[in-house]
């Protein structure tokens, strides 16, 4: 039990979130007769330890433990390689034990890494050993018939038995910069692929990532803490310059090789990979406009390649979780743009219109397919920043999620883990249903926060921007306007404004220090329409206009006071921050600049060009959608607002470059403000001490630059 006591920033941090302690990464079991998932032991404890939840047939289900790290290490401190820390650091994951597992085909057997060791487990034993590989280990998958594990150790992707026998090398590096099994950092920080290697579904062979990192140009991240380390060297892919270069293949458990073959120079991204026994190896592979898509089916026995499919958008193509995939009878399944909606699409129909917004697809069976989905533009209610569960196929579209929240789902055969939050309760329900029927909750173990989020969920302006609007516990209208903390995300990839409760803690949290927060998610935001998120090609400025829309529309139904309006925000939110008062200070009077991109330039080569193109051809949209350029301030208003800017010195993902040198920019120009470094912090900020110590300070900058008293 939390003590009351304990404040909400060091609640949050400690914590990391309120995500300790509740279960996550679920797998179902074929048979419908387990559900494999991850949890901590406590709402504090940071070491995730693998669980089953037994769902016998007329049995009571019940959870057990099957792998605990503590048990596992015997009390020693886990160790991790840079290459783990990286890998967790793409993924966001700040979590410590076991964080990760894969499965074979039965789920019968799981293996994982722990302290840079293969781990496999007997999931109906509940029994767990280490097998004796060459460490460290990375990403360790048994192959479908459980037999091998396959896994990258130094660069080299290697297979073992099951049982630890015959461990050897299927490729190694041939070169420094050379690593086979692992994804490249674009594909793990902007493609959503972690991956690096595939089993075939016989068991007998793998597609492997061949990833050569010598193109890259090479960053140095130094820590001015500890000047007696060596900086670290980064392959770091700037917008503009080379990636690295992604080669495909073919290796057999017999030790042949064969490359997989399609024009790398005209598709150089391989974005998704899919390997099921229902067709030939799938590929979607992407040109480096993103404005091309081709679904590549391989021959495993040549490496030619054929197209499937061919997709092309002017302005970007996405990509998107669970697809492409084959369904069971061969016909391709993806997430396409057509007519102004995003659809799912099998074989040549659309099986779902502008009634709804793809965001996932979550389970292929053999008559229906899982999907995630927002409200669509024709939608009859607007469901601000709900994303629900349905069944599609051929006869129409079933809504399996009930309720107003962010909605999710897992899936084999008859069992599904839904996985629900609300706007009403903390944390998360995992519920499992056999036949659409309940059958088991699977336990929260995360601690109840000590505040609530009382959220107001609408829309805003002419544009119908979804907003949340937070004000102080007993605010009462005979207080009068509050001064407002706008407290966006405001861009790609990031929903800020959704139907839950926790997300929304924050800005509550800063709502009761007496302000009026006010989230807002623009153009650019995802889950509305392809034009919506598409309407910022060339022009990332949108995202202020629709701040703005947002602020004033919202004025005259909250009580909000427009002459004391701060902003705040981390990564692309820190960008928005920076450029809200350095463009508009007639309407923005401070702001917490934290990780800002202050110089498009400087952010990775997927990312940047999907909304920039290239900085070669484009120099003037750079300037334009950048805070600074070699000249200074870019564009900024005459008027001065107070700033504080925030980053961590071992953020490799915005490099504190961009920071510096809107300070130095910030300087020349005779502009005064803050900067707070943060000593051996990532893009991310686990520490309890850091992450606390930096909600206070943001808020006493913010009173003090307002003239607000305590």
């Amino acid at each position: 039990m939390t003590s009351q006591q304990i404040s909400f920033p060091r609640q949050h941090a400690r914590t990391m979130r309120f995500t300790l302690g509740a279960p996550r990464s679920f797998t179902v079991s074929p048979d419908g007769e387990r559900v494999i998932f991850l949890r901590s032991g406590s709402g504090t404890d940071r070491s995730g330890r693998l669980w089953v939840l037994d769902l016998p047939k007329g049995g009571s289900p019940k959870e057990r433990v099957v792998a605990d790290p503590g048990a596992l290490l015997g009390g020693s401190t886990e160790r991790l390689s840079a290459q783990e820390r990286a890998r967790r650091e793409r993924s966001r994951e700040g979590a410590s034990g076991i964080v990760g597992y894969a499965v074979d085909a039965a789920a019968e057997l799981a293996a994982f890494a722990l302290s840079g060791k293969v781990y496999v487990a007997e999931l109906r034993a509940g029994t767990a050993r280490a097998l004796p590989v060459p460490g460290p280990v990375i990403d360790p998958r048994p192959s479908p018939d459980g037999r091998h594990i396959a896994y990258v150790s130094k660069g080299a992707l290697r297979v073992v038995g099951a049982e630890g026998e015959g461990d050897r090398a299927l490729a190694e590096p041939d070169g420094d910069d050379v690593s086979y099994g692992l994804a490249e950092f674009i594909a793990a920080e902007e493609m959503q692929r972690s991956r690096g290697f595939w089993w075939s579904p016989e068991s007998d062979r793998l597609l492997v990532a061949r990833v050569d990192n010598s193109p890259v140009r090479r960053w140095w991240i130094a820590d001015p803490a500890h000047p007696d380390r060596r900086p670290a060297e980064v392959a770091y892919p700037a917008a503009g310059t080379p990636n690295a270069e992604v080669r495909l293949f073919v290796l057999g458990l017999d030790g042949t090789r064969t490359e997989v073959v399609w024009d790398r120079v005209r598709h150089p991204y391989l974005a998704q990979v899919h390997w099921s026994s229902d067709g030939a190896p799938l590929l979607l592979v992407q040109s480096r406009d993103q404005q091309s898509h081709l679904f590549l089916a391989v021959d495993p026995e040549t490496g030619t390649t054929r197209t499937v499919h061919a997709d092309e958008d002017p302005v970007w193509l996405e990509i998107f979780p669970g697809v492409p995939a084959w369904a069971p009878d061969g016909r391709l399944v993806r997430i396409a743009d057509e007519g102004g909606a995003r659809v799912l699409a099998v074989g040549d129909r659309l099986l779902t219109g502008a009634q709804l917004q793809l965001r996932a697809v979550l389970d292929i069976g053999d008559s229906d397919i899982l999907v995630a989905a927002s409200a669509g533009e024709e939608a009859a209610e607007p469901e601000i920043g709900e994303t629900h569960v349905y069944r599609v196929n051929e006869l129409g579209v079933e809504r399996v999620s009930e309720g107003p929240g962010v909605h999710s789902a897992v899936r084999a055969g008859e069992v599904t883990v839904l996985v629900t939050h609300s706007p009403e309760r903390p944390g998360a329900r995992a519920e499992v249903f056999r036949d659409g029927k309940p059958v088991a909750v699977v336990a929260s173990h995360a601690e109840e926060p000590v505040l609530s989020a009382r959220v107001h969920l609408t829309e805003g302006g002419a544009r119908r921007i979804p907003c949340a609007v937070l004000l102080p516990e007993g605010y009462k209208e005979s207080d009068g306007p509050l001064p407002v903390l706008m407290d966006p995300y405001g861009g790609p990839h990031g929903r800020r404004v959704v139907a839950a409760h926790n997300p929304h803690l924050t800005s509550q949290w800063f709502a009761n220090q007496g302000f009026a927060v006010v989230v807002a998610d623009g153009r650019g935001t995802p889950g509305r329409s392809p034009g919506w998120e598409k309407a910022v090609k060339n022009n990332l400025l949108l995202t202020v206009d629709d701040q703005v829309e947002a602020l004033h529309a919202l004025a005259d139904r909250f009580p909000l006071d427009l002459g004391k309006v701060a902003i705040r925000g981390w990564s692309f939110g820190g960008f928005l921050a920076a450029l809200a008062v350095l463009r508009r200070p007639d309407v923005f009077h401070t702001a917490v600049v934290g990780a800002p991109v202050t110089d498009q330039r400087l952010y990775d080569t997927h990312y940047t060009e999907r909304y920039l193109g290239d900085p070669a051809e484009q120099p003037e949209v750079y300037a334009h959608n950048s805070v600074i350029t070699d000249e200074g301030l870019s564009e900024a208003a005459d008027q001065v607002r107070p700033m504080m800017i925030v980053h961590g010195l071992a953020d490799d993902n915005v490099v504190v470059a961009h920071s510096l040198r809107l300070s130095s920019a910030l300087l020349s120009a005779g502009r005064p403000h803050e900067v707070l470094p943060l000593s051996g912090v990532t893009h991310m900020t686990p520490q309890e001490q850091v992450a606390e110590n930096l909600l206070l300070l943001q808020v006493d900058f913010l009173k003090r630059s307002l003239g607000l008293g305590d």
